[in-house]
């Protein structure tokens, strides 16, 4: 083991210290296509295959709801998984999975293809997103995590709006424009498959070092945390999986009706495509002055922003109509939504290091992004099942924002825990630190 231990090091002493630049770009180029061409476009495929397949929407959708479950259960095992196999075999299986998947929807004449995509795109996106960006943004950077982490997940709104110039035309330009659409993104994932076999380069999986800093810790600055044994034990673990749970359900249910919300209300199409770049956009502004709010001013402070803007973003969605009031809401809401949806991206991996630390992250990372994505397959449903019982879908939003009130006040009481543990462990590394030298002394 100790040779195996002298290797590794060496073996990431050679790599000089602006590789982590080369690592952050390509993670910066994989999450720009894997959410933006895979992920984003999903709801743009549907009135098209629908009607080619000949069947329900509601059967259609199932390929959705497979892939939230198939995300949700792989993340349960991502921190025994990436301990296992490394970071760069996960990214290389995870992009092998979107391009069959891509291919699967691109050829199929029944469902059966459709479910089997949406099982490869759930396990694609497992290995190539939020969790698998997260864990190594946390093992190349020491510092500003958040910024850089906001950065990276930032792309997805570049991907979304290079995908709305790209596919949207492509997808409505005939019936089979949806085939063209998907082949293209496949090879498009091959291309960023080669990149990562030869440039990406794979960090020790024994990555953790304790630093042992004598200085005050500042915001946004990653501690040494608590094991997961002892996570587990800890009520304020739990009240964080739910809120997490919540969040996701109430956030997806928001984005998965959004464009057929809008399409309903009677807008203009070109209007509704503008709103769509808009929101684009403004992802890529937000998601990094997310990580960067983070770095300066803290989790409190920025959860508390970014919660508040969703339920002002769902009420404005519901008051959306086919009026110049009701189009001044919908750009509102594309505007804002996307200072919320943070909350179930780059906020993921910043709850599992500020709350409980670097001993369990891993772990711990992989099952709130489980919870969240199991918050994702009921989110949508429930929607659309407001719509089938009231007409609309206005009862949703306005549930969701009230969920999001008790949201808010579950995410306190977790901050409010998880900083009295932590200051407990931080005392306690001081009061060793001092032991030590004062036994070096004598």
């Amino acid at each position: 083991m100790g040779e195996l231990k002298k290797e590794i090091e060496k073996k990431e002493r050679s790599l000089p210290d602006w590789y982590k630049w080369i690592i952050i770009g390509l993670c910066f180029i994989m999450v720009m296509f894997c959410l933006g061409f895979c992920s984003s476009p999903y709801s743009w495929y549907i009135n098209y295959v629908v009607p080619y397949l000949g069947v329900e929407e509601s059967l259609y959708t199932i390929g959705k709801s497979i892939r939230f479950v198939t995300t949700a259960v792989v993340n349960l095992f991502f921190g025994f998984l990436v301990a296992k196999f490394g970071t760069k075999k996960l990214i290389l299986a995870g992009l092998t999975s979107l391009t069959i998947s891509m291919l699967c929807h691109a050829f199929a004449e029944n469902l059966i293809l459709i479910y089997l995509g949406g099982f490869f795109l759930g396990l694609g996106l497992s290995w190539t997103t939020t969790t698998i960006v997260g864990f190594i943004v946390n093992q190349w950077c020491k510092e500003n995590k958040g910024t850089i982490m906001g950065a990276v997940l930032a792309s997805n709104g570049i991907g979304a709006t290079i995908a709305t110039e790209v596919l949207r035309p492509i997808i409505r330009s005939s019936t089979m424009g949806f085939r063209k659409s998907y082949i293209i993104v496949a090879i498009t994932l091959a291309v960023i498959a080669f990149l990562m076999l030869v440039f990406y380069k794979d960090k020790s999986k024994n990555y953790l070092n304790v630093q042992k800093t004598k200085k005050k810790a500042k915001r946004g600055q990653g501690w040494t945390g608590i094991e997961f044994s002892e996570v587990v034990k800890k009520p304020y673990f739990y009240v964080s999986l739910v809120c997490i749970f919540l969040t996701g359900m109430v956030l997806q249910s928001i984005t998965g009706v959004a464009t057929p919300h809008l399409e309903n209300s009677g807008l203009n199409p070109e209007f509704i495509d503008i709103t769509i770049v808009v929101h684009s956009i403004t992802l890529v502004l937000f998601k990094f002055l997310t990580g960067f709010m983070y770095d300066k001013l803290g989790l409190r402070i920025s959860t508390g922003i970014c919660m508040f803007t969703s339920i002002v973003i769902m009420v404005c969605l519901a008051l959306v109509t086919n009026s110049p009031t009701g189009m001044v809401f919908a750009m509102i809401y594309s505007t804002f939504s996307s200072l919320a949806l943070p909350l179930e991206t780059i906020m993921l991996p910043i709850y599992a290091n500020d709350l409980f630390g670097e001993k369990a992250y891993g772990k711990t990372l992989g099952l709130f992004v489980s919870v969240n994505t199991a918050g994702y397959a009921l989110g949508a449903p429930l929607a659309s099942l407001c719509k089938d019982l009231t007409g609309s879908y206005n009862f949703s939003l306005y549930l969701g924002a009230g969920i999001m009130i008790a949201i808010i006040i579950g995410v306190q009481f977790v901050i409010n825990s998880s900083h009295k543990i932590r200051k407990q462990v931080e005392l306690e590394e001081m009061k060793k630190l001092a032991e030590n030298k004062e036994t070096s002394i004598a």
